[in-house]
């Protein structure tokens, strides 16, 4: 791995890796290379050299601007880009649930898991203090650092090769993550694949979707959808749910939702009476 090493004056030394290893991991190479290494210099790097720059005829190396007003844009293209994909992606959802489910992908706590993916920390530009203190491995400035990024891509090359990134490298992974572990960890799911799921684990068919009833004029239609869930193998009762909405799809998943939440309770009241003491007699008996 190359590593740089950037004068600030005596005794003061900043190492950092070559950042053209991290253009291969964004998937972009950039035109404007001063954004790049903008991103990646925290303020303490541009403090100490600003204050060397001062007091020598020869300016410290590397003295740029520091990453903070470009984590600033950063967050906003950010925000708008998985805005708009939740919006593309959930025309079910309510504003409260995309407003969630966005807040959620965009904080911090989910953003370092892409900033440690990318190894951001080894390319930043800290000033002696912060190096010292371990600033390459704390949680904030590495999605601060992030955030800078997706901005300095942004002012690179526009708002297309910024979304290609966003989408690959923090959307998509979060929402396979919900997919896999948030039916209690995240309140905003897919009905539907829940209630497929759940469906299949008590040995029942398929459910099945008819729309009963399209009411209202074209431009604010209103469509009611029943969900009909057969007889399990078990002997469990079959039920229908129906409910409205003003897509086809907003209603399919109100629909799933109640069969989803009507099974679950059916599920949890069949195992809490297999575990009543009547049941453990009867089974000893």
């Amino acid at each position: 791995m190359s590593v740089h090493r950037v004068k600030l004056g005596p005794g003061m030394i900043s190492h950092f890796a070559d950042p053209s290893q991290l253009e291969q991991s964004l998937g972009h190479t950039f035109s404007r290379r001063e954004l790049l290494e903008q991103a990646l210099t925290h303020s303490s790097f541009a403090r100490e050299a600003e204050a060397q720059a001062s007091t020598e005829a020869e300016p410290a190396q590397g003295a740029r601007g520091d990453n903070e007003q470009l984590e600033f844009l950063g967050d906003a293209v950010l925000s708008f880009v998985i805005s708009q994909e939740l919006f593309r992606r959930f025309p079910e959802y309510q504003e409260g649930e995309l407003s969630k489910l966005r807040a959620h992908i965009v904080s911090a706590r989910e953003l370092i898991r892409p900033a440690r993916q990318l190894e951001i920390g080894k390319y930043l530009r800290f000033g002696k203090g912060e190096e010292k203190s371990g600033g390459r491995g704390k949680s904030a400035l590495l999605v601060n650092a992030l955030e800078a990024l997706i901005a300095a891509i942004f002012l690179d090359a526009g708002i297309e090769p910024a979304h290609h990134f966003i989408v690959r490298t923090i959307l998509e992974p979060e929402l396979e993550n919900l997919n896999k572990l948030g039916r209690e960890r995240f309140p905003v799911m897919d009905y539907k694949s829940a209630l497929q799921e759940a469906v299949h684990v008590s040995g029942r068919p398929q459910p099945r979707y008819v729309i009963v009833r399209e009411e209202g004029p074209e431009h604010r239609k209103t469509f009611t959808v029943e969900v009909h869930v057969a007889d399990s193998s078990e002997g469990d009762a079959g039920f229908v749910c129906r409910a409205e909405g003003y897509t086809k799809k907003q209603a399919q998943q109100r629909a799933a939702q109640q069969a989803f939440e009507r099974l679950q309770l059916t599920e949890r009241g069949s195992a809490a009476e297999a575990s009543s003491p009547r049941a453990e007699s009867l089974r000893q008996a």
